[in-house]
């Protein structure tokens, strides 16, 4: 493919609105038929206040296509104990959220209250290894999770997915978000990216390989939202 003559930075990726499909009337069509109809009101309210803030944070925000697969995917696993591990302002929350950064997630706690969520809601203002290998020194954490959801520093995914594999049960899910980074995973020409954009994509280019040789998950990658992978454990 022909690579644009620029250099393209990680803020270039959200310029991309028709997400991965390249295709804005295609992509506007699943939103408008298949996904903001069965929007919750306050999901669509915290969307809303999120793509306010600077171009560089709005940019996090979970895709409102991946946002209404995890919904799905909770339903069919009959979640209830689950855990997220990047959270930003919540639209995409379960109920252990790691982020680091506080300041984000206050703008979604309005939000939290307004549905009726916020005492399921157990915030943890902390990178996210310390606070997994907490959890895992207590047996009874092993395996008790139903899902989880990780979208936070991309250098550690892999690390996260040994620590999940572990506290999500056999049978639960873990989902990664940006798996296919802009779709640069799949350039063999990539000397028009930044040099974070340039090691991000190699982080994704090996997890990617990783997960599809793991013979404890069964997986799906899914070209939505900046990509999508979604990981059953088999035992």
């Amino acid at each position: 493919m022909e690579l644009p003559p620029t250099k393209l930075s990680v803020f270039d990726i959200g310029k991309a609105d028709a997400g991965l499909l390249q295709s804005k009337e295609l992509y506007q069509y699943i939103l408008e038929t298949n996904v903001y109809p069965n929007e919750a009101e306050v999901l669509k309210e915290l969307r809303e206040i999120t793509a306010t803030q600077p171009w560089q944070e709005s940019v996090m925000l979970c895709a409102a296509d991946v946002g209404s697969i995890m919904s799905l995917l909770l339903k069919v696993v009959n979640a209830k104990k689950t855990i997220e591990i990047g959270v930003y302002t919540g639209y995409s929350l379960l109920i252990i959220a790691i982020d680091p950064d506080r300041s984000m997630f206050k703008i979604g706690l309005p939000f939290f209250k307004k549905a009726g969520v916020e005492h399921k809601v157990d915030f943890i203002e902390s990178i996210a290894l310390p606070v997994l290998d907490k959890l895992l020194e207590d047996p009874k954490n092993e395996g008790s999770f139903d899902y989880a959801f990780v979208d936070a520093d991309k250098g550690n995914y892999v690390n996260y997915h040994e620590r999940l594999l572990k506290l999500v049960r056999v049978g639960g899910m873990i989902l990664y978000d940006n798996t296919l980074w802009s779709g640069t995973v799949a350039w063999e020409d990539d000397s028009s990216l930044d040099e974070h954009m340039k090691s991000v994509k190699d982080v994704f280019v090996d997890l990617n390989k990783k997960l599809a040789s793991d013979s404890r998950i069964q997986i799906s990658q899914l070209p939505v939202g900046d990509g999508l992978t979604m990981c059953m454990r088999l035992y």
